[in-house]
């Protein structure tokens, strides 16, 4: 747990109740955690999954590890200290997004079972949901894709501490979903995710 340094300071409750903001949107905030080896299709789902949920009018936003490794983390690299630390703060900012009422998809390989878990924690703390995905794509299919060049590169030994090659990826052991995308595209993935929305309430009228 990350110490607080921080002191004379004072937690300042709003005027406005998190049930009048979901009301306003006619939605439940939410964290929908993507998580999964590179090249395993977090990030495409994800976006998929933002784009139908606003054409149905719902406030959603995806963050995504690469993008936010270009601002908020870009201080940080891929050790195993740094890696808990991306996952920390991504996991406080999924928090806030969630209790202002966006359906928020975060696309992270967060490798590490005990960092995911501490995020949990800290909604279910907060009682928010969170929703763990397991993008189970296999590793040989990743490679297959490997959009970024990455595995090459890791494989040729060009790139060290990779999740996968020569770093551990820890599987969710209850995962709330578990998708393939090896036999599941970014659609059918769209349509699962939002009917389960809907079986839990996240998604109303």
């Amino acid at each position: 747990m990350t110490e607080m340094r921080a002191t004379n300071i004072t937690w300042h409750e709003g005027h406005v109740t998190r049930e009048e903001r979901e009301g306003l949107l006619k939605q439940q905030g939410a964290t929908l955690w993507f998580t999964g080896l590179s090249g395993s299709g977090k990030s495409t789902i994800a976006f998929t999954l933002e784009h139908a949920l606003v054409q149905r009018g719902r406030l959603a936003y995806v963050l995504d590890g690469d993008n936010i490794r270009h601002g908020l983390n870009k201080n940080l690299g891929f050790s195993a200290a740094d890696r808990e630390e991306n996952i920390r703060r991504i996991g406080e900012v999924a928090k806030l997004f969630a209790d202002a009422g966006v359906i928020t998809m975060t696309s992270f390989i967060s490798p590490y079972r005990k960092d995911r878990d501490v995020v949990r924690a800290l909604h279910v703390e907060g009682q928010l949901p969170f929703i763990e995905i397991h993008v189970a794509t296999p590793i040989a299919t990743c490679e297959q894709r490997d959009p970024k060049g990455l595995y090459k590169k890791a494989r040729a030994g060009q790139l060290k501490g990779f999740t996968g090659i020569d770093d551990p990826y820890e599987a969710p052991l209850q995962a709330e979903l578990t998708l393939d995308a090896t036999s599941t595209s970014p659609q059918e993935a769209t349509v699962l995710l939002i009917e389960y929305l809907q079986s839990k309430n996240i998604l109303t009228s």
